[in-house]
């Protein structure tokens, strides 16, 4: 297991750290932003003890979801975060997420950062499947994950409870060969 580096033309992906603090409350206390994750909103006190809890955490243990952050490599500050989790059962397949601050969102970076983990993850030897995730109503994640070439696989119908009622999700993924044919270059090297 090591620590994950990911370098794309903007952005460095790579481990969240407690000098992260701030930028990371600012857009997970914003309800906008965590509208639809499970942690929902955080306060200051959750956000210290969720980075707290990431700090030594490296890529490659199956079944443990590790979070990191999105830097932006000019400003030097995170501009969102993502998460890796490889399948507990079998490593070739992971599943991801990626937040975005609010005042980040629509410049690309969540495209830049998800095609950065893919390029990483499907030139691991024998790696061979992503999925997502994702609620029926976060369109900007739908449409994003269909613009990277993700098939929708299923439709789970009310089949989780949060904030407070039954939400419907999508599951989509991607296989190693849609990738190869999708991006038959390395992306970023």
């Amino acid at each position: 297991m090591k620590k994950l580096k990911i370098n794309t033309p903007r952005l460095i992906i790579r481990s969240l750290k407690m000098s992260d603090l701030l930028e990371f409350h600012f857009y997970r206390s914003n309800p906008q932003v965590t509208k639809y994750q499970g942690s929902g909103v955080l306060t200051m006190a959750q956000a210290k003890m969720f980075i707290d809890e990431q700090v030594g955490k490296k890529f490659g243990q199956p079944g443990q979801w590790v979070q990191y952050g999105i830097e932006n490599k000019q400003t030097e500050k995170i501009i969102g975060d993502c998460a890796i989790k490889l399948e507990q059962n079998d490593i070739r397949i992971a599943e991801i997420g990626i937040t975005i601050s609010h005042p980040e969102q629509q410049k690309g970076y969540a495209k830049e950062t998800m095609l950065g983990i893919l390029n990483f993850l499907f030139t691991i030897n024998d790696f061979h499947r992503v999925k997502e995730t994702v609620d029926v109503e976060n369109i900007a994640s739908i449409k994003l994950l269909e613009s990277i070439g993700f098939k929708k696989e299923g439709h789970f119908v009310e089949n989780i409870f949060f904030n407070g009622k039954w939400g419907s999700e999508y599951q989509y993924a991607m296989l190693r060969n849609e990738w190869e044919s999708l991006y038959s270059k390395k992306l970023y090297l």
